[in-house]
């Protein structure tokens, strides 16, 4: 039985994909979702073993600071 490589390797690679963090959005504000709260974007503090980002985030209703994935803020809207 042939084994196609090429699969393997595309499998590997869509489980270990590396986000830039040169393309976080600091400043912006933007919504969880459609309808969430809006949150304006902060810097990148650290690298998951995921590949992913962990983003600095700031609630605006509340100010209160947390972290967000950087997959999830490139993939939220602008803020109204």
């Amino acid at each position: 039985m042939a084994v196609d490589r090429r699969w393997n390797q595309v499998q590997f690679l869509s489980m270990h994909t590396l986000i830039n963090p040169k393309l976080c959005p600091v400043g912006m504000v933007k919504t969880f979702g459609d309808f969430g709260p809006a949150y304006q974007v902060g810097k990148p503090i650290r690298e998951t073993e995921e590949g992913d980002w962990m983003v600095q985030i700031k609630l605006v209703a509340t100010g209160e600071d947390t972290e967000y994935f950087l997959s999830k803020i490139l993939d939220d809207p602008a803020a109204r």
